[in-house]
């Protein structure tokens, strides 16, 4: 019980996302053989919906538009300021070696990457950012192939000519499922960081603590 609860959180939202997976992909098969109905085309089953680009672009325009997120929210809080958010660095900047824990500042427990030095350290330093991007960039181009084969279908059952991949590209359905992802990302994100100026949650790494001031910035309850 002591290892479930010192991972808790990664497995509560572990199970969370699973459950809204299975539950997206039960509410999208529904749709989709609503759709099939109303233009009297054939049902299908839900393995082959599973396996459709209708499932697979609904799933990763989701996917990279959260990493976008959070990938913009850690290079951001890098450069930018926020008085009074526990949500932004206190100063900005990529901070000293001291403070970074590098170089002769490392300890015992230091990752061995932060440790060596050179382009190793180098890396590790923006690891977290790379991979970010990385997922995000690849989430990204799944969504634009599974929804150039969607766009393409539809064009198809209406008699109408495929779009090459960077015609779809190019197209306002790509950018609309895009866009519409974008923007609510950009609007929590800064919401959280100006709510968490006014407003706590006692004892979440999120938030000050409850009688920090409102004028402290990178103050967090974890800290």
């Amino acid at each position: 019980m002591s290892r479930l609860r010192r991972h808790s959180l990664s497995i509560v939202f572990l199970v969370l996302f699973a459950v809204a997976l299975v539950g997206q992909a039960w509410a999208g098969w529904v749709q989709f053989n609503d759709q099939q109905v109303a233009q009297d085309l054939a049902e299908i089953g839900l393995g082959r919906y599973l396996r459709s680009a209708d499932f697979a672009v609904d799933v990763t325009e989701n996917w990279q538009s959260e990493y976008l997120q959070f990938l913009l929210y850690v290079l951001a809080t890098v450069f930018f300021l926020q008085r009074g958010s526990p949500e932004s660095g206190a100063h900005g900047g990529l901070g000293t070696d001291e403070e970074q824990k590098l170089g002769e500042f490392t300890e015992p427990g230091s990752p061995a990457w932060a440790k060596a030095g050179g382009v190793r350290t180098a890396i590790y330093s923006w690891s977290l950012t790379l991979v970010m991007l990385a997922i995000f960039l690849a989430s990204w181009l799944g969504q634009s192939i599974a929804g150039w084969a969607a766009f393409n279908e539809t064009r198809m059952q209406q008699l109408q000519d495929p779009l090459t991949w960077p015609g779809y590209l190019a197209n306002a359905d790509f950018w609309a499922r895009t866009l519409q992802n974008w923007q609510s990302e950009f609007l929590a994100v800064g919401s959280m960081a100006v709510l968490a100026i006014y407003l706590r949650q006692r004892g979440s790494a999120e938030s000050k603590p409850v009688g920090e001031p409102h004028d402290s910035t990178g103050a967090s309850a974890g800290g």
